[in-house]
């Protein structure tokens, strides 16, 4: 196993790296920007290296201080948590050079998947549906024109390079088409330094599902359950939960099972997520892989007891998971609830501030993740996720209470400081929600104050 661990990363994430790397006897670094100097992973690691000033791409985003202070602090592997460096081919693949392991899939796997429209057709290839779709990039409007209308309409215009919920635009009708994609190539360029993108045919009232896998470099490949993520706005996800409700089990099943073979074709390697759209026929198409731990990914972990974080340290130090599809044992049900810092008022845009009244839930079955203190600040250079709330229960009628009573008890407050937590108590009453019979669309059809 590693001496020590760098965590390039901030907030919950690294908070939570942190944690598991503490109780495996791994010393950990965190590396942090000017503006969360005093966050709670640098007072929680071994060591701390101020990296930059806030912006990311002066920091977070900055591989050559992130190696360095590798270096410097004697780190032997990288656990680059979600977002930022995590799924980036080119630092997996210096870290390779600069003899350091990169805790995620080797490059290779990482540039393939990736690429959002070859990563389709490399996961046709290895039996699994796809939407109909370009599976290559589009480079010009009129091009567009003409897949799209083999495609048929409605169209999605997806970065190529994208992931997160951004760099998409949609197309309802011909027309529609020049704007989304005129829309869709620059968010991808502002977002990920690379305007490319494809099209998919575009499904507009689907269950978000999705699969959990852990690979190791000796080939063997486990599922740990499905679950949905179909509550979401502007397709960034609210709620997650675990199992898919309504979702049979013989269903579910054998969607692992295919999960599990495509994941083993493609050589995937460490934790992952493959993302599949659940339309109203029955029929699930996959529409993306998820390379590093997943936001979600607690709700896993409260039904089945198995620590991810631990099991990707494990794979990247021994080349095996610590555990074998027998161990894997799925138990009731868990909820989670992301508490971002935002104005449900004035749009869900983001606020920031100094939080003066903190008071998050606790009892019985409940969990949260989070880095916020009272007198913190909370930045207004990242994203404004404070913490996720998750909750497990025998049942998912009885979650679904916990989760409520959860939510009754957060309390973050402080000038100019406003939270998603009333809405996401709205989202669990709604009667579709209720009898697991909601779609993508349930967040958009419910009032935010």
């Amino acid at each position: 196993m590693f001496g020590t661990v760098l965590i390039a990363n901030r907030g919950e994430i690294a908070l939570r790296v942190a944690r598991t790397c503490k109780e495996m006897g791994i010393r950990t670094v965190a590396v942090y920007s000017a503006a969360d100097e005093d966050s709670p992973v640098v007072r929680l690691a071994d060591e701390a290296v101020r990296i930059g000033p806030p912006p990311a791409k002066r920091s977070y985003l900055y591989a050559p201080a992130v190696l360095q202070a590798a270096h410097q602090t004697g780190a032997e592997a990288i656990h680059p948590g979600y977002g930022f460096l995590s799924e980036d081919a080119d630092f997996a693949e210096m870290c390779q050079a600069e003899g350091l392991t990169f805790i995620g899939p080797p490059p290779e796997v990482l540039s393939m998947l990736g690429d959002k429209a070859e990563a389709l057709r490399v996961l046709s290839a290895a039996g699994l549906p796809v939407l109909p779709g370009t599976h290559r990039p589009i480079a010009s409007a009129g091009e567009a024109a003409e897949a799209a209308a083999q495609i048929g309409f409605p169209i999605i215009v997806k970065a190529l390079s994208g992931g997160g919920g951004r760099g998409m635009a949609i197309a309802m009708r011909p027309s529609d088409l020049p704007e989304a994609y005129a829309q869709a190539r620059n968010s991808a360029r502002a977002v990920f330094g690379d305007e490319r993108v494809y099209l998919e045919r575009y499904v507009e009232t689907a269950r978000h599902v999705e699969v959990q896998v852990l690979a190791g470099r000796d080939g063997q490949v486990l599922h740990l359950g499905a679950r949905d993520c179909s509550v979401q706005r502007r397709r960034q996800k609210l709620i997650e939960e675990t199992p898919v409700p309504g979702l049979p089990a013989e269903v579910a099943d054998r969607l692992c099972e295919q999960t599990v073979e495509a994941a083993r074709a493609v050589g995937y390697v460490g934790a992952g997520t493959f993302e599949f759209l659940l339309d109203d026929a029955g029929d699930f198409h996959c529409i993306e892989v998820n390379c590093r731990i997943q936001v979600e990914h607690p709700v896993t972990e409260l039904i089945t007891g198995v620590d991810l974080v631990r099991e990707q340290l494990r794979v990247a130090a021994t080349g095996s998971p610590g555990i074998t599809q027998d161990d894997v044992r799925l138990n009731g049900a868990a909820i989670e609830c992301r508490v971002n810092a935002e104005d449900p008022a004035r749009g869900f845009l983001p606020t920031a501030g100094t939080i003066e009244a903190l008071t998050l839930p606790a009892g019985p079955f409940t969990r949260v993740d989070e880095y916020v203190r009272p007198g913190m600040s909370i930045p207004p250079f990242y994203d404004p996720l404070l913490a996720k709330v998750s909750v497990w229960a025998p049942d998912r009628e009885q979650a679904i209470a916990r989760m409520e009573r959860a939510l009754g008890e957060c309390v973050v407050s402080g000038p100019g400081i406003s939270t998603t937590t009333a809405f996401l108590t709205r989202l669990l009453a709604h009667p579709l929600f209720r009898d697991g019979k909601h779609t993508t669309a349930l967040a958009e059809t419910v009032d935010p104050v």
